[in-house]
């Protein structure tokens, strides 16, 4: 709990590494020595996330990693309650899974899948994550998939995997959050700001956990975060490189709820000061992380300058 960073961050930068898995692993011992808590890593078509998760959770002590998120589609439930079982135990403990549903038309046209039930979908996804994780075994039938383990000699359960992995939903609309809520462990949204989550976000998933004895759900913040000394400079960069996601319905309907007219107006780009003010607000909207993303928007001293904020703020959040 605390502050994170999301990795690689600017995709030019990766995309120029000669090695692009040393440069994740560099880069997270760099978080890491800066104090910074967790690091995440989503799932893009050059690397597969929860791999690279497995991978900085055994070569970087004691920083949490996750991922942020990792689509359902086209991956079946048991494949990926093995990988991330997998990133658990080679962490220690420290690997918490983020999943969503992406967006159904790119879901139909990449992959030819019907995006039918999506919601019925994260139910059934979720009920085999969970029986696997913390039964070992699975017996699911449900309308939109099936995973049966029953009459099957084998444990499902990893040595090591302990404790269960957690689960974060990329929920944003209401029916979604109450999904997170009821069978998950919480949400990681993107773009939802501070009003958006203090009104309606946070008591949405805190009231379905609730109403199914759940704990309070963890609520991990992205934002897109640049500590500058060129604040205009770095938040034109983030209208260029931003744009396209307020055009993705489930982003538009958060930024609507804040009054934000596009993504980057709900960025946090200033000096320290600024920027720490900006990220105690989603704390005190009811965020229990902040995962800062897109600090390379503009120079590596930026990155440095924000890394540094945000391990100096993770020290100062644990006394």
């Amino acid at each position: 709990m605390g502050i994170g960073v999301a990795l690689p961050g600017s995709p030019a930068a990766f995309a120029e590494a000669h090695n692009g898995i040393d440069l994740l692993l560099e880069r997270a011992h760099q978080a890491a020595a800066a104090g910074i808590d967790s690091v995440w890593f989503p799932q893009r078509f050059d690397f597969d996330a929860i791999t690279v998760a497995t991978l900085v959770g055994r070569e970087v002590p004691g920083i949490e990693v996750g991922t942020a998120v990792v689509p359902m589609y086209p991956r079946h439930p048991l494949a990926v309650a093995i990988q991330a079982q997998t990133a658990q135990a080679a962490s220690r403990g420290r690997f918490t899974l983020g999943i969503g549903l992406a967006a159904g038309p790119m879901v139909e046209r990449m992959f030819d899948i019907r995006y039918e039930r999506p919601l019925r979908h994260l139910r059934d996804y979720i009920g085999v994550l969970r029986s696997v994780f913390d039964t070992g075994t699975v017996n699911v039938h449900g309308p939109t998939l099936t995973a049966d383990f029953t009459g099957t000699p084998v444990s499902a359960h990893l040595p090591g995997a302990r404790p269960a992995v957690p689960i974060l939903v990329a929920a944003m609309g209401p029916q979604a959050l109450r999904v997170a809520g009821e069978l998950a462990d919480g949400t990681v949204p993107l773009f939802a700001g501070p009003k958006t989550l203090a009104n309606y976000l946070v008591p949405t998933i805190r009231e379905a956990a609730r109403s199914a004895g759940r704990p309070q759900p963890r609520i991990v913040a992205e934002v897109p975060t640049v500590v500058t000394a060129h604040p205009a400079a770095a938040r034109e960069a983030a209208r260029q490189t931003l744009a396209l996601f307020g055009n993705v319905p489930s982003y538009r309907a958060v930024l609507d709820r804040e009054g934000a007219a596009h993504p980057a107006d709900v960025a946090l780009i200033g000096d320290e000061d600024e920027v720490a003010e900006g990220v105690q607000r989603y704390f005190d909207a009811g965020a229990t992380d902040v995962v800062l993303t897109r600090s390379e928007l503009r120079s590596a001293e930026d990155v440095h300058r924000t890394w540094q904020l945000a391990g100096e703020l993770a020290r100062q959040r644990h006394g």
